[in-house]
């Protein structure tokens, strides 16, 4: 059985996991889902937040396991995967990318959201005055980013979401191939997504080599939508 770090992605917590962590702890699995900084739980102020503190915390995350993980990024916790397989590679068996943002060395999450032509993410999006964080309206919430999720999983959300600090989105990435590039990837896309384009993903996997690809046909969340569907795929990459 293996040990799954679980990372969320942005405005959400650790919480956003909980319908996928009892299916594979039934399986036998360990399951950890942390909150990253400034988000869920967490209470670092947001204009302390940056890359490096979320690649951070996953590594003394991983390092507190007592095994190497399978470490699993959704929508722009790829990022932090990223930048985590970085600095503590030996900790992690495979990095998975949900939907997630799966970028080069020397490129920002920004780059790439502004170059997603097809993608509804940017109608959404409310920038503090003083640029130090994004707020999510909650008009067209739904379809851009719960197209098959139930009214209470879109409530919910709404009820738990956090501002997203603008820093890390705007850092560009550190990674070479000694470190971040002899980590195992393996990328699930998700066909009927409107936040972060099919096409982009398609792109990301394409670029970054990734020894499997698997598709689902949700919308950006499946881990509300597709829980069951979730889990089995993530399990079936357990040594």
């Amino acid at each position: 059985m293996s040990t799954y770090v679980l990372i969320h992605g942005g405005w959400a917590g650790g919480w956003v996991w909980d319908k996928v962590t009892p299916l594979l702890e039934r399986n036998g699995h360990k399951v950890v889902t942390p909150d990253l900084p400034s988000h869920g739980n967490d209470e670092t102020p947001i204009q302390e937040v940056t890359l490096q503190s979320y690649a951070d915390q996953i590594c003394e995350v991983l390092k507190a396991q007592s095994a190497p993980a399978i470490l699993v990024g959704h929508s722009s916790g790829g990022i932090a995967i990223t930048q985590a397989a970085e600095y503590c590679p030996d900790r992690i068996e495979t990095l998975v990318y949900l939907s997630a943002y799966l970028l080069p060395n020397g490129v920002s999450l920004l780059q790439y959201v502004t170059g997603d032509t097809e993608s509804s993410i940017g109608s959404l999006l409310i920038v503090a005055e003083d640029q130090s964080c994004v707020t999510l309206r909650e008009e067209g919430l739904k379809a851009v980013i719960f197209g098959d999720c139930a009214d209470e999983d879109v409530d919910r959300f709404k009820s738990l979401m956090v501002p997203e600090a603008a820093a890390p989105v705007a850092t560009p990435l550190t990674t070479t191939e000694e470190n971040f590039g002899r980590v195992p990837r393996v990328y699930i896309e998700c066909l009927q997504d409107r936040a972060i384009s099919p096409s982009v993903q398609k792109e990301m996997y394409t670029h970054i080599r990734c020894e499997r690809v698997i598709s689902m046909n949700t919308s950006h969340m499946p881990l509300f939508s597709a829980p069951e569907e979730l889990a089995g795929h993530l399990s079936s990459l357990s040594l």
